[in-house]
């Protein structure tokens, strides 16, 4: 394993602590956040945050963009447009950050777990199909779960490490069974399937700029949608559902602070800037990871899946079993090289251990396999 120690600080060209991923703030960061300091306008009204609306939904390819405070603001926001309600039921993955799954929590709904595809490590359609054909029936245009009597109201598949998963057979499932498409997108910014961006499928998608992400301001998430109702209504209850009024506060329903901050807005036009550097230095570390592993015994580089173009947020590896795993975040860590397991699974979490689930065997596959490893933007 020290041969894959001295590759990663030659890749890195140091020899000091190599961190799992780091923002990069090479361009026009600081100027703008000068600007954005002197204008006095640094919390959630600016120009910043109108400019990065309107740039990231043209980048993306949707009609209509609402910035958040972060990600997990905003997929809660968008599960409620979703008309998740308290007793409902949302389909996800157990192989995903917990914020996803906080987020169907926080409006009173209760997660049902489908396995993952082992070549995107995201929601496996075959074992929604599955789930659906054996538990579920339409009534009155709605998903009915038989063994709980309860709706299932929407689906949150998840894009592992900006591999997009199978969205467009998901897409379709969610349709045929009148569910409604929530993509979290979080860790996907920049990613395609079929040419598409992710995000851009379901009724509304949602991506993070937290710290570790491919672009960030320290926080911060969006919610994309081409609904023009939906996305005035996340504006609206973002802001506190305060009607709109040069200095009266009148509230018309229980709203969520929710909206980003101008000066975080103004970190994140400059790094949008970059955006398109970063993939393609990433794609390139890709690259030259998968050539390394490539000669290494059982190690293999987790790669964009068929038809998709990924941002390779964070590079990842599988290795042979749970051992090997536990060996090479033990040796990584101890010789100044930050290494991470994947998340352990949401549905071994104690407060979603009780959930509806199908059988999870690739995700537990995975779960004992993968790690992450270096992934920073080299300059």
């Amino acid at each position: 394993m020290q041969k894959i120690i001295d590759f990663i600080k030659q890749i890195f060209k140091t020899d000091e602590f190599i961190p799992l991923h780091e923002p990069k703030f090479i361009g026009n960061e600081k100027k703008y956040l000068n600007d954005c300091i002197d204008s006095t306008f640094v919390s959630s009204v600016g120009k910043y945050v109108d400019t990065f609306e309107r740039e990231f939904a043209k980048y993306v390819g949707s009609k209509y963009a609402i910035a958040t405070v972060n990600g997990t603001a905003a997929l809660h926001i968008s599960l409620l447009l979703s008309d998740v309600k308290n007793g409902d039921e949302v389909i996800t993955q157990p192989l995903t950050f917990v914020a996803t799954v906080n987020a169907i929590s926080y409006c009173g709904a209760k997660p049902i777990f489908v396995d993952v595809d082992l070549d995107t490590m995201g929601l496996s359609p075959l074992s929604m199909q599955k789930f659906l054909e054996e538990n579920c029936e339409i009534k009155n245009n709605q998903c009915i779960n038989k063994t709980t009597n309860k709706i299932i109201k929407a689906c949150v598949p998840m894009h592992t490490f900006g591999h997009p998963c199978k969205i467009d057979e998901i897409q379709r499932l969610c349709e045929k069974w009148h569910i409604v498409l929530v993509e979290d997108s979080a860790e996907s910014v920049g990613s395609h399937f079929n040419g598409k961006h992710t995000g851009t499928f379901g009724k509304i998608g949602v991506f993070s700029f937290n710290g570790n992400k491919i672009i960030t301001s320290g926080g911060g998430g969006v919610i994309v949608t081409d609904d023009e109702n939906i996305a005035k209504k996340a504006k609206h209850i973002t802001t506190t559902a305060k009607i709109p009024h040069p200095y009266e506060y009148v509230h018309d329903e229980v709203g969520y602070n929710y909206r980003l901050p101008n000066i975080n807005a103004a970190l994140l036009v400059a790094q949008l800037e970059q955006l398109d550097t970063f993939i393609d230095k990433k794609r390139s570390l890709a690259k030259i990871y998968d050539e390394f592993f490539s000669k290494e015994n059982g190690i293999t580089l987790i790669k964009e899946p068929k038809n998709a173009k990924s941002n390779y947020w964070l590079q990842a590896i599988l290795l042979p079993d749970s051992i090997k795993r536990d060996e090479f975040l033990e040796f990584t860590n101890t010789n100044g090289v930050m290494t991470r397991p994947i998340w352990r699974l949401m549905s071994e979490l104690n407060m979603y251990k009780n959930c509806q689930k199908t059988s999870l065997d690739n995700a537990k596959y995975l779960e004992q396999r993968v790690v992450n490893i270096p992934s920073s933007v080299i300059i």
